[in-house]
């Protein structure tokens, strides 16, 4: 129950490209936001809950442990899985709805 934020934290960022056409909520683009500049905010969004998760742990623990590559592929896997309900909302089930 410790890390449940935790999970709720990286559920919503993953989510966060697929729920709006501007960019990091913030800026506003001529044209909708492609495939591609969702999986790049997906990707930004990734290296934010890695900074900010990396912070609170050298915050709890006094220090990082390190991590190697495998880590980081594992984990931004986990976030693509997190991402999915958003995927499926935006690009597969919004135009089911639509037809």
């Amino acid at each position: 129950m410790r890390h449940f934020g935790e999970f709720v934290l990286l559920f919503a960022l993953a989510n966060l490209p697929f729920f709006s056409e501007r960019l990091f909520f913030v800026v506003s683009l001529a044209k909708k936001k492609t495939i591609l500049l969702r999986m790049l905010e997906l990707v930004a969004y990734y290296f934010l809950a890695g900074a900010f998760l990396g912070a609170r742990e050298a915050a709890e623990n006094g220090s990082r442990y390190v991590q190697h590559w495998e880590f980081f592929a594992i984990t931004m896997c986990l976030f693509a899985v997190f991402a999915y309900p958003g995927f499926v909302y935006r690009h597969l089930w919004s135009r089911e709805l639509k037809s």
